[in-house]
């Protein structure tokens, strides 16, 4: 009777693989270390955990698709609400409450869009 059946080396085999075996390191002055450990022990964590934190949120952010902040989505938000209700009441014209409503709808719609555009543009400059 063998002691490790395929599924038991796969499953070993698994494990092994979430093991931390690799190390990744910068060096930093006094000061960036100090304030590195400093925001560490404000969040509670040891400096190599919160570096790890760090490092994993960061590849995670990278795959996902491309954000903008729900500040500036609310801006741009204001910014589609404004040219879409004054340039109509600038040139005389009359916004029924239909009207009103369905730009508040679209606003709704684009703003996210509009945001990571605004903020790809940015990070471009």
């Amino acid at each position: 009777m063998p002691l490790l059946n395929d599924d038991a080396m796969a499953e070993k085999a698994k494990q092994r693989a979430s093991f931390r075996l690799t190390n990744v390191s910068s060096k930093l002055s006094r000061n960036e270390v100090e304030a590195l450990d400093s925001l560490a022990k404000k969040r509670g964590q040891q400096r190599g955990e919160f570096i790890r934190r760090l490092i994993l949120d960061e590849l995670t952010r990278e795959k996902d698709e491309p954000t903008a902040s729900p500040e500036l989505s609310e801006i741009v938000g204001i910014r589609l609400m404004l040219t879409n209700v004054l340039k109509p009441l600038a040139t005389g014209q009359k916004i029924t409450p239909e009207v009103f409503d369905g730009i508040m709808v679209e606003v709704k719609k684009r703003k996210r869009a509009v945001a990571v555009e605004t903020q790809q543009d940015l990070e471009r400059a």
